[in-house]
């Protein structure tokens, strides 16, 4: 496993992560963490390496976008100190351009979230040990559906960062493309984001995968 023994993982972005934390930092017992993949991912840790004792920190905060992340980057990830520290950032980027078609000023453009996005990596990983970025995703098998196919640029330039600043790739929407195959995407997320526990169980496992932690 990639995760040293006693390693402090944060994890940032939006409502896929947030899922009812504890504010301000969602640390601590009682569902602090939330009740999505970072709590799945908490519980696998101390289960399958109980005695690395790894501390895992939710700071997902719903509704937000790469803008929001920047804003409250020194507090919420810098301040906290992680040795590693996870990325899951997009849907909202994407979203209100399809939601909210006509309010563009708060619209994030492929550029703007690709700039920003590196900013926030280049700035960090000099100070951690080690650093994910997981694509945002849609649950629309259809590649041609125009959110899907945005949601797909998006994910392309998080693999770009990834690559520029040596730092792991989770393609998350690789990884519901998969179970999509036998599963319709109404099974996952009722509003093809916001997923069940089948959907951050996905989530969980992509990431565990991409941190050596055998499932």
């Amino acid at each position: 496993m990639k995760l040293a023994p006693h390693s402090k993982l944060v994890v940032i972005g939006d409502s896929i992560s947030d899922c009812e934390r504890a504010r301000p930092v969602g640390e601590g017992l009682f569902g602090a963490v939330g009740k999505g993949y970072v709590a799945l991912v908490e519980g696998l840790l101390g289960a399958i390496h109980p005695a690395h004792a790894i501390r895992v920190v939710n700071m997902g905060c719903s509704g937000h976008t790469v803008l929001d992340l920047k804003n409250r980057w020194q507090t919420d990830v810098l301040d906290l100190q992680p040795d590693w520290l996870v990325v899951m950032i997009g849907v909202n980027d994407v979203w209100r351009q399809f939601d909210l078609p006509r309010q563009t000023e708060i619209h994030v453009s492929p550029e703007t979230y690709g700039r920003t996005l590196d900013e926030l990596v280049a700035r960090t990983r000099p100070r951690v040990q080690g650093l994910v970025l997981m694509a945002p995703f849609y649950l629309e098998p259809n590649r041609a559906d125009p959110m899907r196919h945005r949601m797909d640029e998006y994910g392309a330039l998080v693999r770009q960062t990834a690559a520029r600043h040596d730092a792991l790739f989770v393609d998350t929407q690789a990884a519901f493309d998969a179970v999509l195959q036998h599963m319709h995407a109404n099974a996952i997320a009722w509003d093809r984001v916001h997923p069940n526990i089948t959907g951050h169980a996905i989530i969980a496992r992509a990431l565990l995968g991409a941190l050596g932690v055998p499932l």
